[in-house]
């Protein structure tokens, strides 16, 4: 048998895997199918975090999302950065006139993002 040091870096096993718990769903999970077949790197604790929203209606345990909403449509959508949020309200306001509001738990208070005078 090979010993897995004679390996190159990128081959040799992963003894330090993330792991994700879900109080409400009483488990815990490794990342490795998010690093082995999804191959996603630095993102496999997002793609993880989505996932389980996608299939369950929540979010893992410390998982806070920025939340995007409109104040005059049920649009909205829930992100894990403040980039992504922000980008949406932004867009949602310029093309549909439409004040959004962008809420996460690091701010004092929701920002508001206002749609310009026109559409032009």
């Amino acid at each position: 048998m090979t010993d897995p040091n004679d390996l190159p870096a990128e081959r040799q096993p992963i003894d330090d895997v993330p792991t994700i718990t879900c109080a409400r769903c009483n488990g815990e999970w490794d990342l490795s199918y998010e690093l082995d077949e999804l191959q996603v790197g630095n993102q496999a604790v997002e793609q993880f975090a989505l996932d389980h929203k996608r299939h369950t209606g929540h979010f893992p345990d410390d998982v806070v999302p920025w939340i995007v909403t409109c104040t005059q449509c049920p649009d909205g959508e829930e992100y894990l950065s403040d980039r992504p949020s922000k980008r949406w309200a932004r867009t949602h306001a310029r093309h549909t006139g439409h004040r959004v509001m962008v809420h996460h738990q690091s701010l004092d208070e929701s920002l508001t993002i206002e749609p310009a005078d026109s559409h032009s």
